[in-house]
């Protein structure tokens, strides 16, 4: 894990107003089926991007990962680029798998952004990696709660869900491995055994 010097500050004004422009895009999304504010989800994937060493920008990029998918397609990200630069919105670009609205199929979205994953910034992935985990951890989290029934929330019900988490892990694992890799594999093998009892 990085180590930061006492007088050194990783997070500055930038970050600040990204934390309120986030809010402000997503203040009235919650997340599937559990009504928790979707800003949760966005502080706790820059929470996982910063302890694997993200920089500043990444740290912006993980605020902002679903901004575009969610939140107006292209001229977000062109709001991005004007307000936190071309290395922050080239990241939030290589996070989306989709502008359009309404998305093309499920499958098909899923299936290009992994190709496109193959070649991405360590970045890119890093965020990815955080998002799929943190995500990971609250479907574990609520199918102990609720059963599964949960996978009617995902256009991918479990089978697509679990391949395409498990796809991800694949690929990021040889691209770039870390302690959120392994992390995740536990996860979906906790998730897989728990869908099997």
């Amino acid at each position: 894990m990085p180590q930061f010097s006492p007088s050194q500050s990783p997070l500055g004004e930038r970050f600040a107003n990204a934390l309120v422009y986030a809010h402000q895009l997503h203040a009235h999304q919650v997340r599937k089926g559990s009504g928790i504010p979707y800003v949760a989800h966005l502080l706790s994937v820059t929470a996982l991007v910063l302890e694997d060493g993200g920089t500043e920008d990444e740290a912006i990029a993980a605020l902002l990962h679903d901004a575009v998918e969610d939140q107006g397609g292209e001229p977000i990200l062109q709001a991005i680029q004007e307000q936190f630069g071309d290395t922050v919105a080239s990241i939030v670009d290589g996070c989306t798998d989709s502008v359009t609205i309404p998305k093309p199929p499920w499958r098909n979205r899923k299936e290009n952004h992994l190709k496109f994953l193959e070649q991405a910034t360590t970045p890119v992935l890093r965020i990815t990696l955080a998002d799929t985990l943190h995500n990971a951890r609250s479907i574990y989290s609520d199918l102990r709660q609720i059963g599964p029934q949960l996978w009617t929330r995902f256009k991918g019900g479990r089978d697509g869900t679990l391949w395409y988490y498990r796809s991800l892990l694949e690929l990021i694992q040889v691209r770039k491995p870390s302690p959120l890799t392994s992390e995740l594999d536990q996860v979906l093998m906790a998730i897989e055994s728990w869908s099997k009892s």
